[in-house]
């Protein structure tokens, strides 16, 4: 089976995994930002909105889970590279129409590789800091819609997601 002559570059010619070797692409300045959401029950809600969880201040605390995860994303998905961050920010949006909290991350680095990766680690461990300290209000939390926003830099140049009508505020 030859997955590499299908686009799989994580795959060698026997299909057998392997790092992706970067070393002879150019460094670029890279940029990736994703997103995603965590519905909860209006108690759960209005405990992060004005701060009054049991466990402390969720947000803020979720923030910094959040820049660690990203940090640390080589450690957690075997093939990715590890990577100099030059910026990593994490930033929330309270949706109370729907009970919603969106992580947003934006990550940043000069480097031969992307970012993607990061971006998405740092919202889902942002995500599950929020369950982890909400959870004794409401054990039916619901994460979704995680997903790459945009990315630039590279070969391939820029992408973002077409949100149609579930646009969010991502340029940090």
């Amino acid at each position: 089976m030859n997955n590499n002559m299908n686009g799989l570059t994580h795959f060698d010619e026997q299909g057998n995994a392997r790092m992706v070797d970067v070393g002879e692409k150019a460094e670029t300045d890279r940029i990736a930002v994703a997103h995603g959401f965590i519905t909860v029950n209006q108690e759960v809600f209005e405990a992060i909105s004005l701060g009054t969880a049991k466990k402390g201040d969720v947000l803020g605390v979720a923030r910094v889970a959040g820049i660690m995860g990203a940090k640390r994303t080589s450690e957690l998905i075997p093939l990715c590279h590890g990577l100099m961050l030059t910026k990593c920010a994490v930033d929330f949006v309270l949706h109370e129409e729907r009970f919603s909290v969106e992580a947003v991350c934006t990550v940043k680095t000069q480097g031969k590789t992307g970012v993607e990766m990061e971006a998405l680690t740092g919202v889902n461990i942002a995500l599950l800091t929020i369950y982890d300290m909400c959870k004794a209000m409401d054990r039916g939390m619901i994460l979704s819609d995680i997903c790459l926003l945009k990315k630039d830099g590279g070969k391939s140049g820029l992408y973002e997601k077409d949100l149609g009508s579930r646009g969010t505020d991502y340029e940090r």
